[in-house]
């Protein structure tokens, strides 16, 4: 395979880029090599500087549900451009895309628009804080919640492929109010609660976690930090930037039957632009400026064009169910196939799958929360990446990522994933 405009792209780039990307995990440091610089992409494709084409398997890390570059949301996109692209001020479609959302999320009845997952996170916190006039939170390890300070303490995905969870930068005075527990235990949060009884505002989590690979909640684990949380009088902050609308219409929330104080969510409510909300009860939601005293705002929050892109989107899940009977089905056909593959070779590695997200783990132990899934081999995972990659298979550039399916992909498309995946199997061992 041919990648000499990619790989010069990536010398010019480290020049004037931080090491040469944009974002961590897209330097191919966990996997080896060099980075990928994609041109265009359409359905299940993408297609790289040098006009190679790949099957891709991460859908811009989520909102992709429909493939990449779906017409009608390109179409949607070009309609609202004629008008401008941004404004600073109240548009329709940010009312309309806002009842969308609290008919279809159940935790939410009023929602707030930013930026980003990042700003959601950092900013469902500060509610939650506001709200109960407590300092501290509780996190679990390995999930990530995207780079605000208080939440790099034990980050997974970017943080664990550079092998340094704890950044620099991050101040003692802000780590101390951050409570670490490691996932699906409960009785690590009740240590936590009774050690800080009264002091704790929120516990945020990631309900299906993605962000240290693909992780299931242990069944009435999620119920018993309903009931922790009520008992205590804490937020409880389901972080759905990754399942929301994915795992189901009403994210991850809905398909297990627990319903948060707060919910997150991220570049899919914007079609895969850049865009984030965050959204609750209407007693914390009060609690938002200019309707209460606690301060977030943000000149491109509500952008008109991401509003376009993601109204056409979620209206389109919102009236065809059937999306996720399909995102299901490739789910399930892709999972079992790579299962098949593993068994076949004689290889006892963990397949964790749901929905429309997956992950192999390069481990024979069952991978139930942070500490499980770093036995994973990463070495040889990074050979796995670059074996599909030259079959013209796109994943994740790290073991600690979640792959995120589309219902762009046919039967010939997954036929050739799953032979991909034996092919490539058998040449790194």
């Amino acid at each position: 395979m041919q990648i000499s405009n990619s790989q010069s792209l990536f010398e010019k780039a480290k020049n004037y880029i931080p090491g040469g990307v944009n974002s961590p995990v897209r330097a191919f440091r966990a996997v080896g090599g060099d980075p990928i610089f994609i041109k265009k992409a359409s359905g299940a494709l993408i297609y790289d500087e040098d006009d190679n084409a790949y099957i891709e398997l991460i859908n811009s890390w989520g909102p992709m549900i429909l493939g990449h570059n779906h017409p009608m949301i390109r179409e949607a996109v070009i309609k609202a451009l004629e008008n401008g692209t941004s404004f600073g001020a109240p548009t329709a479609r940010e009312v309309e895309i806002a009842e969308l959302i609290t008919q279809m999320v159940p935790s939410v009845e009023k929602v707030r628009m930013v930026n980003s997952g990042t700003e959601a996170t950092m900013s469902a916190i500060r509610v939650a804080r506001g709200f109960t006039g407590r300092d501290k939170f509780i996190k679990m390890e390995g999930h990530y919640h995207g780079h605000g300070d208080s939440f790099l303490i034990s980050a997974g995905s970017g943080a664990i492929t550079m092998g340094n969870p704890d950044s620099p930068g991050v101040t003692k005075g802000t780590a101390k109010d951050t409570l670490l527990a490691p996932f699906n235990d409960l009785e690590a949060i009740e240590k936590l609660v009774d050690a800080n009884r009264g002091e704790i505002a929120a516990l945020i989590l990631e309900p299906v976690p993605g962000n240290m690979g693909l992780v299931l909640p242990k069944g009435g684990y999620l119920e018993g930090l309903r009931k922790i949380c009520d008992r205590e009088g804490i937020v409880l902050i389901f972080d759905e930037v990754m399942t929301g609308f994915r795992l189901a219409k009403g994210g991850a929330q809905e398909l297990f039957g627990v319903t948060p104080d707060m919910t997150t969510l991220g570049k899919i409510i914007g079609g895969g632009l850049p865009v984030g909300a965050y959204g609750g009860k209407k007693e914390i939601m009060q609690f938002v400026s200019p309707a209460g005293p606690v301060y977030q705002a943000g000149t491109l929050s509500g952008n008109p064009i991401a509003m376009a892109a993601g109204l056409t989107m979620l209206r389109y899940l919102d009236e065809n169910p059937e999306v996720y009977t399909q995102l299901n089905e490739i789910g399930g056909k892709i999972a079992n196939g790579i299962k098949t593959s593993v068994e076949k070779l004689g290889l006892n590695f963990t397949i964790n799958h749901l929905g429309s997200m997956y992950s192999l783990f390069f481990t024979e132990q069952e991978v139930y929360d942070f500490e499980s899934a770093k036995h994973s081999d990463t070495v040889l995972f990074g050979k796995y990446f670059q074996a599909m990659l030259k079959r013209g298979i796109y994943l994740a550039p790290s073991q600690f990522e979640s792959l995120f399916l589309s219902t762009a992909l046919t039967d010939e498309l997954i036929k050739k994933i799953l032979q991909a995946n034996e092919e490539s199997l058998k040449e790194i061992l």
